[in-house]
């Protein structure tokens, strides 16, 4: 016969109502109480009754996860970060690209309204309002991620306007003062790229440089082919400046290869910074100074608020602001 809720909640010692917390993400239970639970359910096959259960709550235990581009190494660690508190909660998660298209973000805000999963996590890039209903108790349960300038809904975010503040005036403060920033908008106009070139400008005027405009160097596709021929096209035409400062890692990464290529060495030529601090640039040639800041709790923060927008759909709106450090590795001169 197949194992029962009960059956479960007898071998783990715990309650019913805990077994179901548990497999519905739905309520905080100890890590200790969760690992004995998740214990019974593997040694009796616990499976449970989708089809009854959503019928009694209206719940899937599925959240989806929407991030603009899967191939970077940015989105595969946010997305492992998100999947492993997801299912410490006991929810599933579906993910999915939307390569920053607002059809595709429209969409899947619908999916959530229409309750095809529990809800979403969304991660814009274009700095617009969403359409969404006027009718609070209609609105999706739905979290965004980043730095996109909006007001209806829950939000999670590092502040990018301070962060890139905080490396242009680390690297002003040891001694650069021809710094350029790689990765500034173009054409897509990005909500962080534009927060990151005004938190640069800001650092500039407060260190007493003058701002060129020719040392904002235009790139949308935050990509390490991007950052090479940005850097190459570059130096084709300019000197090479004091110190780069990369708007992501990965575009250092491509800076850096360039500059490799044609034999200019970090830091001793020029200092090179990112933001993101993924593991890839650890491991850069030099390891890669970099802004941090720690996904997992980006991510338990992302979901907590989520949770509660699940039980209540009318709560105010939140905007939480995960702080961020500046970790300091080879690719920069020390100060």
């Amino acid at each position: 016969m197949r194992a029962t809720l009960k059956d479960v909640a007898a071998r783990a010692d715990v309650s019913a109502k805990t077994v179901s917390n548990v497999i519905n993400g739905s309520a905080t239970v100890s890590p200790d109480t969760r690992a004995r639970v998740e214990s019974a359910l593997v040694e009796l096959d616990y499976v449970p009754n989708l089809s009854a259960r959503g019928l009694r709550n209206g719940r899937s235990g599925v959240i989806a996860l929407a991030l603009p581009d899967l191939a970077t190494p940015f989105s595969a660690e946010t997305a492992h970060a998100f999947v492993e508190a997801a299912h410490a909660r006991g929810w599933g998660v579906q993910i999915e690209e939307t390569g920053g298209r607002p059809d595709r973000e429209a969409l899947l805000l619908s999916r959530a309204r229409a309750r095809m999963v529990d809800g979403l996590v969304l991660n814009p890039t274009v700095a617009d309002e969403f359409v969404l209903p006027d009718e609070p108790t209609q609105m999706p349960a739905a979290v965004i991620i980043g730095e996109v300038e909006q007001r209806r809904l829950d939000q999670v975010s590092v502040d990018s306007d301070r962060a890139a503040y905080d490396m242009t005036a680390l690297l002003a403060s040891s001694g650069h003062r021809h710094i350029a920033v790689v990765g500034s908008p173009v054409e897509t106009n990005t909500f962080t790229a534009v927060l990151r070139t005004r938190g640069y400008r800001r650092a500039l005027a407060d260190a007493g440089i003058a701002h060129d405009p020719q040392l904002e160097l235009g790139c949308d596709d935050w990509t390490p082919q991007g950052g090479a021929a940005v850097m190459s096209a570059f130096l084709g035409h300019h000197r090479l400046p004091d110190a780069l400062f990369c708007f992501t890692d990965t575009l250092a990464i491509g800076v850096l290869s360039e500059l490799w290529r044609r034999g200019i060495q970090v830091p001793r030529e020029v200092s090179v910074a990112g933001f993101d601090d993924i593991a890839h640039g650890e491991y850069a040639a030099p390891p890669l100074t970099t802004v941090s800041f720690d996904k997992r709790a980006y991510a338990e923060r992302a979901l907590d608020l989520l949770s509660a927008r699940i039980i209540d759909r009318v709560r105010p709106v939140e905007a939480v602001t995960v702080p961020h450090r500046i970790v300091q590795r080879k690719s920069t001169r020390p100060h």
